[in-house]
């Protein structure tokens, strides 16, 4: 792999224009963490898609690794681009050394170098059966008998679960389905979270178009009464987060113990098991549902929604709550 790896050394090289402290900054968080990716962002809420991508792949593999939020140190922001004389964000660094962006991080992975650097095994490229309904088979051929010769049908299905076709050339590692007389080409993360899928055809008030029904994907966030919610709170079943300002939950909140967005969203994210029932809650329901939505795509598998809010639990179950 030492044609995508750069050395220690190399880096060292570069380092020399930095200012010491900056310089001495970095090679602290490298000596401290095996693996350290500088990002925009942070691992519970990318800023940028290139992070984003690569996030995804660490957190497929890894339990734990060291992220430097770039965007919150302007120092470290330009002084790693010198430092490793890599001019771009995201970087991945392990053992001290840098591995690349996110097209490196990707290529590594799919080929499994990624996974030999961090000692695991080989990835498992069984391709995963799916379903694709006769209506979704008819509309997929009339789509490609229209495309340019030498274009295949592709779906990727990003860390968050949202997929997506597009056509383009197959490689060397695509792994390839086909169901219903269609072959679908995907990488490598897109083959494990795509197993059991059905592709289907629907028609809506908004269009037409395909469908994809995955049992892989987190479940969907639940509406949820305040009655049910004050039966869940009695029973201890559920954690609320409220996700308003301060200002706004001082004019009116709950009695009981809730949760706040106060310390950050990556902050809560990261202290709660993805386990947790979490019933979120805001003045009549629009914001709370926003960021139930949020936690759903972070991998959380019991979100809920308060309908009508803070103004429902007033007028149907604490009148001495004020409404505003």
């Amino acid at each position: 792999m030492s044609d995508i790896i750069f050395s220690s050394d190399h880096a060292a090289q570069s380092a020399m224009s930095l200012s010491t402290e900056t310089r001495n900054r970095i090679e602290t968080l490298l000596q401290q963490n095996p693996i350290v990716l500088f990002m925009k962002g942070n691992p519970q809420t990318p800023r940028c898609g290139f992070s984003a991508a690569t996030v995804g792949v660490l957190n497929e593999l890894l339990p734990d690794y060291a992220s430097v939020d770039v965007l919150e140190d302007a120092e470290i922001r330009e002084g790693i681009k010198v430092y490793g004389n890599w001019p771009t964000i995201p970087q991945l660094y392990v053992r001290g050394e840098l591995i690349g962006g996110a097209d490196i991080v990707q290529s590594m992975y799919t080929s499994g170098q990624l996974q030999e650097l961090f000692g695991l095994p080989q990835p498992d490229r069984t391709p995963p059966q799916i379903t694709i309904s006769d209506t979704a088979a008819g509309a997929i051929r009339d789509a490609l008998a229209d495309a340019e010769p030498g274009l295949d049908l592709h779906l990727a299905i990003d860390a968050r679960h949202q997929a997506q076709f597009h056509l383009a050339a197959a490689d060397d590692h695509s792994i390839r389905s086909e169901a219903n007389g269609i072959t679908i080409f995907m990488d490598l993360g897109t083959a494990q979270r795509a197993r059991g899928i059905r592709i289907d055809w629907v028609e809506t008030a908004q269009g037409a178009g395909l469908a994809i029904d995955n049992p892989n994907a987190p479940a969907a966030v639940k509406p949820l009464s305040v009655r049910e919610l004050k039966s869940r709170l009695d029973a201890g079943s559920v954690t609320v987060i409220d996700v308003r300002p301060p200002e706004e939950r001082a004019q009116a909140a709950l009695t009981q113990p809730f949760r706040t967005l106060d310390d950050g969203v990556e902050a809560l994210a990261a202290a709660l098991p993805k386990d947790t029932a979490l019933a979120f809650l805001c003045h009549s329901g629009g914001r709370s549902a926003r960021a139930a939505e949020h936690f759903r795509s972070l991998g959380f598998r019991k979100v809920y929604n308060v309908d009508g809010g803070i103004d429902a639990w007033s007028r149907e179950i604490d009148a001495g709550i004020p409404r505003y």
